[in-house]
């Protein structure tokens, strides 16, 4: 059910309404309700996938809890990330079974032959994110150990567990919210405390960075694919590049807002998603602004654990490397994307070789170092756009080669229009951050909101699927 379709307006409607009505009547059926919500929500394309989630949950549930009361909680927390990290693994990549080995995936069995056809499970990357760091902070000795302790029994447990992974604004991409920060807002929630502010400002821009930039960038990035992309011109290659760098912000940093401000709406708060990442001024920065919700599950409890610059200048590169092609592998099964984590790790240990993470203070510097690390975070786009890896060496070919290609002006001038929200949203931080106070306060605002509802309202292209769905 995507957040721009008649049915989830419908879905947020009921649900909206049953929960704040559930409150009056206790904390439970406020509960139980967004609960059963999430899962109808998660059910809606493909009831079956339920199934799965529910067997995820179940897993965490009891895992977690034998953690508290085990003589031997390690082994159990092992046990259980071991389970989570196996289910991302099967479904994320059974395809390659079937490839690799096809005489053992014809031999199968029918149960077998069934699990190995089945598509990737929409959210799974996100659930099972959840529930390693349940697992790892409920062996941690925190609020979340505490939370999981001090569950007055296993079906409070259970209960508290099924929101954290299932919560319907954040399931299918985000922002990965870690169990000691979910937990602690687990309560009965009044209408009278909403954020009505935070939230309207959220989901205004968010579907205006989906419906109105990412969606119609969609119509003109779809040239990119093979083999249309061989009778562009290199310029005109390089402005598509470019364009794509926009729409994959502007899509994943909306939904990252829809999320944010729906869950507002139920008394929740998810982590900042998104902080204008192409200002970053070195690759390290980028990754305190991109994604930010992933960089910092990966730092905690991959980066962290695998000693991180705590070892030596060596393990540290290797850690930055091994670290950012898990990541890469994370959003999906191909050599581009394993070449794409692959490409940031070379820059982040490039970076952190020559001594390059320190801010300068010229602003001549300052410049050119924002340049280089927008230049090669673009480039590495390139293979998220094109998951074939020869389709993207192919596109790379024609950008450096194609100088007698066909120039497509109309497309060129609609993705530099279409491109400058994005470019206006990052220079409104910069020039916010200098005056130290935002150009939006007071009556700018609602008017700023307005304008972009105006433009969600007239915007007539039909929906694309976020692309932080396919992962």
């Amino acid at each position: 059910m995507l957040f721009t379709s008649g049915w989830f307006f419908l879905f947020l409607g009921v649900t909206f309404a049953g929960y704040y009505l559930a409150g009056r009547w206790g904390r439970g059926l406020q509960l139980s309700w967004l609960i059963l919500a999430s899962l109808a929500f998660y059910a809606f394309e493909n009831p079956w996938l339920l199934i799965l989630l529910l067997a995820a949950a179940l897993a965490d549930v009891i895992v977690s809890r034998r953690i508290i009361v085990s003589t031997h909680p390690r082994a159990w927390a092992i046990a259980g990330v071991s389970f989570n990290v196996g289910l991302l693994g099967f479904f994320k990549y059974n395809h390659l079974l079937d490839a690799s080995f096809p005489s053992l995936a014809a031999s199968a069995g029918d149960p077998l032959k069934l699990l190995l056809a089945l598509p990737l499970p929409i959210g799974i990357s996100f659930y099972t994110l959840h529930g390693i760091s349940l697992l790892l902070d409920t062996l941690r000795d925190g609020p979340t150990r505490r939370d999981v302790a001090g569950a007055p029994s296993l079906a409070g447990h259970a209960a508290n567990t099924l929101l954290y992974v299932s919560f319907f604004p954040q399931l299918i991409a985000g922002p990965i919210i870690k169990a000691h920060q979910f937990y602690p807002q687990i309560g009965a929630k009044k209408f009278a405390a909403i954020d009505w502010d935070g939230a309207v400002a959220a989901l205004v821009t968010g579907y205006f960075l989906k419906a109105v930039v990412a969606d119609n960038l969609a119509q003109q990035t779809f040239w990119m694919t093979y083999p249309y992309f061989l009778s562009f011109s290199s310029l005109d290659l390089l402005q598509l590049l470019l364009g794509y760098g926009m729409q994959i912000f502007a899509d994943f940093a909306g939904y990252s807002l829809i999320a944010i401000g729906l869950a507002k709406l139920f008394g929740y708060n998810l982590p900042e998603n998104f902080r204008f990442p192409y200002i970053s001024e070195s690759f390290s920065e980028f990754w305190t602004r991109w994604h930010i919700s992933l960089s910092a599950w990966m730092r905690d409890y991959l980066y962290f654990p695998l000693g991180g610059n705590r070892k030596g200048r060596l393990r540290t590169y290797l850690n930055l490397m091994a670290v950012m092609c898990i990541a890469g592998l994370w959003h999906g099964a191909a050599i581009s994307y394993a070449v794409w984590g692959a490409w940031h790790g070379a820059a982040l240990t490039v970076e952190r070789m020559l001594g390059g993470a320190e801010a300068s203070r010229a602003l001549v510097l300052r410049i050119l170092r924002g340049l280089l690390v927008f230049t090669v975070v673009t480039l590495g786009w390139l293979l998220f756009k094109l998951p074939h890896f020869a389709d993207a060496i192919a596109y790379a070919g024609a950008l450096l080669s194609n100088n007698a290609g066909v120039n497509h002006r109309q497309i060129d001038v609609i993705i530099a229009v279409l491109g400058l929200p994005v470019i206006a949203w990052h220079a409104h931080y910069l020039i916010a951050r200098r005056r130290n106070r935002s150009l939006f306060a007071g009556w700018r605002k609602p008017v700023a909101l307005g304008l972009m509802l105006a433009a969600i309202v007239l915007n007539a292209r039909a929906s694309q699927p976020f692309i932080y769905f396919q992962f």
